[in-house]
């Protein structure tokens, strides 16, 4: 499992310093204020469906291990600033007692429970908040925390041009990409997503999000 290197804390100022200037324009588009008002209202009634799912999980989560149900992570989102997401929570609670690491496939750290909620993404259920909020789109790249935005930046050359564009629950790298994609590769996806944003590439990336969701297959 490889470990990341020791978590510093940004604060948005830092951020900004650190790697705002690599970053490109941000992407404007007729699009995108029709797709925020249907990111809002589709994301309601989804929490409204949703809401007994996340009951049962959250109830499944506490009869198997200690620990809070949910847990929040700072992130990465447009343009560089930081945003919270909400996610129920996957891993043990001691999860990261010897601090950041990546994520892989067979992660031991996973509960049960978690690793269902991981292959069907209803772990990424309470992210619709962030949708809600603003800080979020439905389709768009996933966000990464700032120690991994960060390290990435460095050692993947224009990983930071994700940040053009809202984060999302679901993106064009999580469907089109293994598990064990890795920094660079999730990149590549995701600025072709954005150098073909559109309606129909929105609609694309939603459906085989559902196929994804059937078949557990996909990055995370």
């Amino acid at each position: 499992m490889k470990v990341i290197k020791e978590e510093k804390q940004f604060s948005g100022d830092q951020l900004t310093e650190t790697y705002q200037t690599k970053i490109g324009e941000q992407v404007h588009s007729w699009y995108i204020p029709v797709k925020n008002t249907f990111d809002f209202f589709t994301a309601l009634i989804l929490m409204v469906l949703t809401s007994p799912i996340v009951l049962i999980a959250a109830i499944a989560i506490k009869v198997e291990s200690p620990g809070p149900v949910f847990y929040r992570q700072e992130r990465v989102g447009l343009m560089g600033q930081h945003i919270i997401v909400t996610k129920l929570r996957s891993m043990r609670n001691d999860a990261e007692k010897d601090g950041a690491q990546w994520a892989n496939k067979n992660d031991i750290r996973v509960t049960k429970v978690g690793k269902f909620m991981r292959k069907t993404r209803i772990d990424e259920l309470p992210q619709l908040l962030g949708v809600i909020r603003g800080d979020m789109s439905l389709i768009g790249p996933r966000p990464e925390r700032p120690n991994f935005t960060e390290q990435f930046s460095h050692e993947y050359p224009g990983f930071e041009q994700r940040l053009r564009i809202k984060p999302g629950l679901s993106g064009y790298a999580q469907v089109h990409g293994g598990y064990d994609i890795n920094p660079g590769e999730k990149a590549k996806l995701d600025c072709y997503y954005i150098d073909n944003f559109s309606f129909a590439m929105d609609a694309n990336v939603f459906i085989d999000t559902v196929k994804t969701v059937i078949t557990g297959e996909g990055a995370r």
